[in-house]
């Protein structure tokens, strides 16, 4: 069943590998919103997703997470299939929140049926794969979207987002095929906002998600602006970032195992991204070009363990973490962490790393760090409180077809 669940993933990932690749072109270029415009409408969607996400979640955890996921994808699909016909700028707005809450309450309903169809010990493996698939689907979808900016025309751009559609309808198919997990009834709403010691694990988490906006952002403007090295050389860590999840991820992934494996994997993931950070911040110096690319190469190789390292403790945590009846609200709401990373790391970062250089490295590293060792006293605290337990998870679960 988990298979038929990363299908799905993966088919929708290549819609969304597309969707990312020619977007930010097609709304400024074809509909001719300014990059401004663009931008702002995204920050102000991925907010308003964030927030809608957990409300989605609660509705995931009552209805059932394959029968809300199901809806949730098809009207993900209808929703790309609206931004086709919107040309200004009001509406635009408008249709990128709806396509963003339907995304993060599409992501907290996966997670919420995930961990209904695997017992505690098979979820993060589970996971892991399903990510690996998930990468690999986005890097098929920026191929066919990368041609289609070859092409440059609004017919090829269109039919970008026509795949979008088609994926994730698609994958509404596959996942109306798994059985439906129900959740025992809890009377409370919105637990998880009452839940400090899970809030403070999920701040914790977006701080280290912030890697996400300098593999997307800050290192292609680093490269360009401060290395001697090949400019194509930004697309090239790319490959090796999606590359290095498609085969290493499910083996980290064994070594979370319970909370504390997971949060030593946090914990040492925040070294290993300051490693990186501080290779990074060698890059600057002159050595010519390929010495230059060698060094990034390397400092990439890290970023990308460290981001497998994070990812496998994560998943474990947030799992272990939320009550068996309220996994699609808490799955929701950790899920924020990812949104509030993309909404103010791009400014922070720009600001941090290409303002004040190798220093500035040097200090998001040290930022990982920090974030890395509060991990597990939060992970404790969190389990004095009783917000949960690892084996408390499997109460209440049972399944329907």
């Amino acid at each position: 069943m988990t298979r038929r669940l990363a299908y799905a993933q993966l088919t929708n990932s290549i819609g969304d590998g597309g969707f990312l690749v020619v977007s930010a072109l097609y709304f400024t270029q074809i509909v001719g919103l300014s990059a401004t415009r663009v931008g702002l409408a995204l920050t102000l969607a991925w907010g308003v997703g964030a927030v809608a996400g957990v409300a989605l979640g609660h509705l995931a955890d009552r209805l059932g997470p394959r029968t809300t996921a199901v809806v949730l994808a098809a009207a993900t699909a209808i929703s790309i299939g609206i931004l086709l016909f919107t040309r200004n700028f009001a509406a635009f707005v408008l249709v990128m929140c709806l396509y963003a809450s339907f995304q993060s309450g599409l992501q907290a309903s996966r997670q919420a049926l995930l961990a209904g169809l695997t017992t505690p010990e098979e979820r993060t493996r589970a996971r892991a794969r399903i990510q690996s698939t998930a990468n690999a689907g986005i890097a098929i979808g920026a191929a066919a979207g990368g041609f289609a900016l070859h092409l440059g025309t609004e017919i090829a751009y269109t039919a970008v987002f026509v795949i979008d559609v088609l994926a994730f309808l698609i994958a509404a198919a596959i996942l109306s095929t798994l059985p439906e997990t129900v959740m025992t009834r809890a009377k409370g709403k919105f637990d998880v906002l009452k839940d400090r010691p899970y809030a403070l694990v999920t701040v914790i988490n977006a701080v280290m998600l912030l890697y996400m906006p300098l593999l997307s952002l800050i290192i292609p403007l680093w490269i360009v602006q401060r290395t001697e090295a090949p400019t194509w050389l930004a697309a090239a860590l790319l490959v090796l970032n999606t590359a290095a999840v498609v085969l290493f991820q499910v083996r980290i992934a064994r070594r979370a195992t319970d909370l504390g494996s997971a949060s030593k994997l946090v914990e040492h993931a925040g070294l290993i991204m300051l490693a990186s950070c501080a290779v990074f911040a060698v890059t600057a110096f002159s050595f010519g070009a390929w010495p230059a690319a060698v060094l990034l190469v390397a400092a990439a190789a890290l970023q990308v363990l460290g981001e497998m390292m994070l990812a496998s403790g994560a998943w474990e945590i947030s799992f272990s973490l939320a009550p068996a009846d309220r996994q699609g609200q808490y799955q929701g709401f950790f899920a924020t962490g990812t949104a509030v990373a993309r909404m103010i790391g791009p400014a922070l970062l720009t600001t941090v790393v290409l303002g004040w250089g190798s220093i500035g490295w040097l200090l998001v590293g040290g930022l990982f760090v920090v974030a890395g060792y509060a991990m597990g006293p939060a992970v404790r605290w969190a389990r004095e409180k009783n917000s949960t337990s690892s084996t408390a998870m499997t109460d209440g679960l049972y399944m329907c077809v």
